[in-house]
């Protein structure tokens, strides 16, 4: 089941005040207007005697409400918002450009406007992006087995210093390290909520993480001290699959993830993985929920410590952990992510459903 809503004076309060951490988990229907909107829609605010709160969107069709043409509760907040979606197809125009603010400002789009509403979005500005963009065509420039020099070309990097640390910052390593005749080889990875790498053996899959999150250089180094090896560069076939795998996902065509996974960890911390992986597409829980599924209801923290110590995101769904009272936890991948993955999945739910029917 879904979580349980928090009473009606938690939920409007957080109507109020705009709360992100309740975007996608409750929807508001106005009896006054006929509408249901996100929590953080920016339309005045109804009384509270004319709001009805629910968790699903399919709860507020139900009901006989239709969607705010303000907050578009049907869409992803980002593909809404027109400015967005005007750069991101300029960008995927023009991937290797090395944008400044000057091209933002041509485009006749106001900076501090766009800066917010990336970072709200995406967690990074639109600069960051471009620059992770450019990297990305260096990086699979090295998984073809070209030069570094070829790599910073790609990139559209003037200095070769300045791409070297570039690429230590993002994955830890320089881009010299990265050979294809590694046992395990890292994958660059596409997808509409920011790109991911994946690291992957002939046999199983190590990694997969969201490029930008903060801890993967920490874990690459960590999974090249579990296999006594470095970590090279090159599609694998389980980082092969991932990625086909990853595509029916994001286009909410399919829940199955059946790529062959490589976990380590202690026996405790694979008993809350296998947790999660039972847990529906489309439902969520609290780490008090995963305690008492594994037989330890007082180990909540230690749940905790389990969800966040995973390294393969989605196939091994830690987004779908919540706050016991419905609110979004912390997420590695940022909390607009876990939204729109949790958005993405009660869409497949709903699918599903309707395909039975």
């Amino acid at each position: 089941m879904l979580f349980d809503l928090p009473d009606q004076p938690t939920l409007y309060a957080a109507l109020l005040a705009r709360d992100e951490r309740y975007d996608g988990q409750a929807f508001v229907c106005v009896s006054s207007t006929g509408v249901f909107c996100r929590l953080t829609c920016p339309a005045r605010k109804p009384k509270a005697e004319n709001c009805t709160f629910y968790p699903t969107i399919g709860d507020c069709i139900e009901a006989g409400f239709r969607a705010c043409k303000r907050c578009h509760p049907l869409q992803a907040a980002a593909s809404a918002d027109p400015t967005i979606g005007a750069l991101l197809h300029a960008l995927d125009e023009r991937p290797d450009l090395r944008w400044s603010e000057q091209h933002i400002e041509q485009f006749g789009y106001d900076l501090s406007t766009v800066r917010r509403s990336f970072k709200r979005q995406f967690g990074m500005t639109f600069l960051e992006m471009a620059r992770q963009r450019r990297i990305r065509e260096g990086f699979e420039t090295l998984a073809i087995g070209g030069k570094v020099i070829a790599a910073q070309h790609e990139a559209s990097f003037e200095s070769s210093s300045a791409f070297r640390a570039a690429f230590a910052r993002l994955l830890g390593c320089a881009p010299g390290d990265l050979r294809t005749d590694r046992l395990l080889r890292a994958t660059w990875i596409p997808t509409p909520l920011g790109d991911m790498i994946a690291v992957g053996s002939r046999q199983h899959l190590h990694l997969l993480e969201f490029v930008d999150r903060k801890s993967l250089p920490s874990e690459l180094k960590r999974l090249q001290a579990g296999t006594q090896g470095p970590i090279g560069v090159g599609v694998t076939p389980p980082a092969e699959q991932a990625a086909g795998e990853l595509i029916a996902y994001f286009a909410a065509q399919s829940n199955r993830f059946e790529t062959p996974l490589a976990l380590s960890g202690s026996a405790f911390t694979r008993q809350v993985w296998d947790a999660l992986r039972e847990i529906p597409a489309g439902e969520t829980r609290s780490y008090s929920d995963i305690a008492r599924r594994i037989g330890r209801p007082s180990a909540t923290r230690a749940v905790a410590r389990a969800n966040g110590a995973n390294q393969i995101a989605l196939m091994i769904p830690c987004h779908r952990v919540i706050g016991a009272d419905g609110a979004l936890t912390g997420y590695g991948g940022g909390l607009w992510r876990k939204q729109r993955l949790i958005e993405i999945e009660r869409q497949l739910k709903t699918i599903g459903q309707e395909t039975i029917r």
